[in-house]
């Protein structure tokens, strides 16, 4: 059974603020085709200060969960880091004091967050937020494992899934924030949450794969 080290693996939270910060301007610029074009710039913010306080490369991967978790729900503006801060922490959680990560401890661990995001928001599949991408990236790694895939193939189908679950909410019409006071003018632009949800996701899954070994 494949696993990674929970100890060696807090850099992968810094690549994910690496991700983020190169999309900065990306991430603005569509969520100000409906909404307050801020989300770029308030999560490059707050993933630039974790990465910061992360800097010497020492930190477990639910330790730099946790830094994360810390500086989105108490440092940032707009609606994303209450989201993303309760996502990180419980992601955060699941984990602490685990020393090898598997396929089904990731499982409980993506659930966890999603059961945080949904626990402080209204949304639902479909309403073009960040679940969007979430959920379908979920139900394809939980379904690979239970087809009995290796855990490499199953980190495949999640961000397989993560990224054509970000490209349908262009076809959406926001239901929730800002954009739904535009109604059907909210259709045909991609959702920034969504987004870069999108580039957590598969930023996790390839640095998770990077560090997979066989049990000896």
């Amino acid at each position: 059974m494949q696993t990674f080290s929970n100890s060696a693996a807090g850099a992968i939270v810094t690549r994910m603020a690496e991700r983020i910060i190169d999309n900065r301007a990306y991430l603005s610029e569509i969520d100000g085709k409906i909404g307050d074009g801020d989300h770029g710039v308030n999560m490059a913010k707050g993933f630039g200060m974790a990465a910061e306080r992360l800097k010497d490369g020492n930190a477990t991967l639910g330790e730099a969960m946790n830094t994360l978790g810390d500086v989105l729900m108490s440092e940032i503006g707009g609606s994303m880091g209450p989201l993303y801060g309760m996502m990180f922490t419980e992601f955060a959680e699941t984990i602490e004091g685990k020393d090898q990560i598997d396929a089904s401890t990731l499982s409980s661990m993506l659930h966890k967050g999603l059961e945080g995001v949904q626990s402080i928001g209204s949304a639902e599949l479909g309403d073009k937020t960040l679940l969007d991408t979430f959920i379908p990236a979920l139900e394809a790694f939980d379904a690979a494992n239970a087809e009995g895939k290796s855990f490499g193939e199953a980190l495949d189908a999640l961000s397989a899934a993560a990224e054509k679950g970000r490209d349908s909410t262009i076809d959406l019409v926001a239901k929730i924030g800002r954009a739904s006071r535009l109604g059907e003018r909210s259709r045909g632009v991609l959702d920034a949450g969504a987004t870069s949800c999108a580039i957590l996701l598969t930023t996790l899954a390839e640095g998770a794969k990077e560090r997979l070994v066989e049990p000896a």
